[in-house]
């Protein structure tokens, strides 16, 4: 037996190793479970680091400051060598495992030291035992299924191993071992390090389940007993004070481990806050329990729960919400359940005279759920309509929960769904003034409404039907939306795109009749007649390369205009010439060109042809010149020259230049994402993002029924985002966001009072 900071170690054999078939599936197993320890001890030092620097900035003498920034620096420096040591310590325990004893826990108990030896042990070595040997105890009840789960598929795998010695390298009592070893070398205080074991506690053990899931993964993709299944027997336990005649009612449940796992850790987060700080948060406060009565204490079972809630509605005036018109009417409302449960108890207590209490679980579960509902009634991207509807849900989830706690940990489960559902289909309804001819509200208000009069606790195949219907209409809305958005797109694209090519054109026909005088047929041929079949070969551009093509008439048509007395370019002009009359014949004609006009404007062209050819230049020889070259044509064209910059637009350059973080945000944007726009009137209305046209800059938008409401460009929209007036919507499962938003709360919550 090996003791290791008070973590007992039993049956340290060099015979337990992976069997020979097995190294490879164990060496797998090993990397990845290590890396995911690593990736979230990585996390820990991030967090402790964050935990020291703040309590420095709140030290009160400069010794506190001091002692704070010395642990900070020791541990930077040595962070690599814990890592490594704690890294090597993980892999070994796979090679080497340990095995863990059915005794363990006795041996463990034997081996500390009892009240009267205390005096014989160090206080700082004591105090890091005590710890250790929490964060495993409680990882160990939180963990429980996935524990088993791995501990009996490891245990087939290595020689030496068996039920009655089973061996899991993932053991919490090992790991806390492992980083306690690794910590060994720091200088620092006691205070400091049991800081260091609170974060690892966090951030390392509190997500073992990553490790735990992806070990059991793994071996069950290898075919490592893939069909074994734990369930925990767990018993409510009932806080009794000194005055309690009567023992609490000796009840048990049958929970999927996997099932509960979430609420188990936030349980544990919310019994650490509450222990720690009880004024943290309104829901941290004294028991729910009726108040001035005598007897004994009567724990509510879950039937009577569910039938007290039911009467909380018409303590909160809205009773009637049911047969209401509208149910949107008024504002959101965020119930107090804790003071309306806690007013009902009162009245039960004094009508019975027995003092009624609610269970600790059902305790944490209503706060949970009022968490869940304050993230809620404070989501912006919920329409304030769809907002209010899904408040008056708060009584009918807190039912569901309480009757089935995979509420929260399973993305598929009825309720969950269908809330996911009405709020991912409400963010880009705002019209309030067209609710009564709106057919998604309308289906928003029948499903809310089903909920509050049909929903008796326990019929909960209901949220199942109404997500199931509720869902065939929204498809069939949104397939409709998706046609008339492509149509809007494509119309969009092909306007950009024509006002791109015009004015692409116009800028070229500019700049080729501004570089030398030409005759008024030429002109007018440039401006009114050609301009069109340069334009059509700009919107059919393919690979032809039809568009370069016709620039590169215009620029042979620029350069026959020229006299030339060169032998050598009077020949090639000869042979230009003819081959340059029929293609501008044949590309007027394609743009039909009436046949009068069109032989009227080449017969004059022919003759002004003509004459520039007989030109005979007077006493001088004519320059050399070359017909212009069509890229750099079109290059110009496309940045016209530059000009003298006004004020405005040297305003706005140093505009943009601040703009810079926005502009980023905006192009980040992904198809299909929500946004809110705010106009100055206070007005607001939301649209979507059906996609960006390249052509022009342009950011086309439209609303949930696929028309186009806005169009700008990418700076336009930095400008708005910059001045408030342009909101991103998430569009994350509402529930999903609500349980991160809550969880994460609580978590930092658990790191300020820890």
């Amino acid at each position: 037996m090996k003791t290791v900071k008070g973590v007992t170690l039993i049956g340290e054999t060099s015979t337990t190793r992976p069997k020979r078939e097995h190294n490879h599936l164990v060496s797998t197993v090993s990397k990845r479970c290590t890396d995911l320890l690593l990736t979230s001890l990585s996390s820990m030092f991030d967090g402790v680091d964050d935990s020291f620097f703040e309590l420095a900035n709140h030290a009160h003498t400069n010794n506190e400051q001091n002692r704070y920034f010395e642990a900070m620096r020791e541990l930077r420096i040595k962070r690599k060598g814990i890592e490594s040591q704690f890294a090597q310590a993980i892999e070994n325990s796979f090679l080497h495992p340990h095995a863990l004893s059915a005794s363990a826990d006795q041996e463990n108990r034997k081996s500390q030291p009892g009240f009267e030896n205390l005096s014989l042990v160090q206080n700082d070595a004591l105090e890091e035992t005590v710890a250790l040997q929490s964060m495993a105890s409680k990882a160990r009840a939180t963990f429980t299924g996935s524990l088993l789960q791995l501990q009996t598929r490891m245990t087939t795998l290595y020689d030496g191993a068996s039920e009655e010695n089973p061996v899991n390298p993932l053991d919490p009592d090992l790991i806390c071992a492992a980083f306690s070893e690794a910590c060994a070398d720091l200088a620092i205080d006691i205070r400091e390090k049991l800081i260091v074991f609170k974060q690892f506690d966090r951030y390392v053990i509190g997500n073992l389940t990553d490790a735990l899931e992806e070990g059991n993964r793994l071996l069950i993709h290898a075919g490592i007993l893939p069909t074994i299944k734990f369930q925990t027997r767990k018993s409510r336990v009932h806080p009794r004070s000194s005055t309690d005649d009567a023992v609490a009612p000796d009840f048990e449940e049958a929970e999927d481990a996997n099932d509960g796992a979430l609420f188990q850790q936030i349980q544990t987060l919310l019994h650490g806050i509450r222990r720690a700080d009880p004024g943290a948060s309104p829901y941290f406060g004294d028991r729910l329990q009726a108040r001035s009565t005598s007897g004994p204490v009567h724990y509510l079972t879950s039937t009577e729960l569910l039938n007290l809630l039911s009467k909380i509605p018409s303590s909160q005036g809205i009773a009637d919400a049911p047969n209401q018109a509208n149910l949107a009417e008024g504002p959101a409302v965020a119930l107090n359940l804790r003071e309306s449960l806690q007013g009902l108890l009162d009245q039960e207590g004094k009508a019975t005279g027995k003092s009624s209490t609610v269970e600790q679980v059902d305790e944490d579960l209503i706060n949970l759920v009022s968490m869940l509902f304050e993230f809620i009634l404070d989501d912006y991207n919920l329409s304030a309509p769809v907002q209010v509807l899904i408040s008056r849900l708060q009584i009918p989830i807190l039912k569901v929960a309480i009757k089935d706690r995979s509420f929260f940990s399973k993305p598929a489960h009825p309720a969950r769904r269908l809330l996911n559902a009405l709020a991912k289909a409400g963010i880009g309804w705002s019209d309030a003034s067209e609710r009564k001819k709106d057919r998604l509200y309308d289906k928003i208000h029948h499903a809310v409404r089903r909920i509050l009069t049909e929903f008796n606790g326990s019929n909960i195949e209901l949220f199942g039907e109404l997500y199931e219907d509720f869902s065939k209409s929204i498809e069939k809305e949104e397939h409709k939306a998706r046609i008339v958005e492509k149509r809007t797109r494509e119309a969009e694209a092909g306007r950009i795109k024509s006002q791109k090519a015009h004015r692409i054109v116009d800028e070229i026909v500019r700049q080729k009749l501004a570089e030398r005088e030409a005759p008024e047929v030429v002109r007018d041929l440039l401006r009114n007649g050609w301009n069109r079949v340069m334009f059509l070969a700009y919107l059919r551009e393919d690979t032809d390369h039809r568009f370069r093509h016709s620039v590169r008439v215009v620029d042979e048509l620029i350069w026959c205009l020229t006299p030339h007395t060169d032998p050598e370019l009077r020949q090639r002009w000869v042979k230009i010439v003819p081959q340059l009359l029929k293609q501008i014949k044949a590309g007027l004609t394609e743009v039909s060109i009436s046949g009068s006009r069109l032989d009227d404007l080449i017969g004059e062209l022919k003759q002004v042809l003509t004459d520039t050819f007989k030109a005979v230049a007077s006493g001088r020889e004519m320059p050399r010149t070359e017909v212009a070259d069509t890229d750099e044509t079109i290059r110009r064209a496309l940045q016209p020259p530059a000009k003298a910059k006004t004020a405005v637009e040297l305003q706005s350059e140093l505009e943009s230049s601040v703009l810079a973080e926005f502009l980023a945000r905006i192009q980040e944007l992904d198809d299909g994402c929500w946004v809110e726009f705010s106009l100055v009137n206070g007005s607001r209305f939301r649209c979507k993002l059906s996609g960006r046209i390249e052509e022009g800059d342009r950011y086309i938008f439209v609303n949930r029924l696929g028309l186009k409401v806005v169009e700008k460009s990418a700076e336009e929209l930095a400008h708005e985002l910059r001045k408030g007036r342009l909101h991103i919507l998430e569009e994350g499962l509402l529930v999903d966001r609500a349980m991160n938003s809550v969880v994460s709360n609580l978590r930092k919550m658990s790191g300020k009072v820890a």
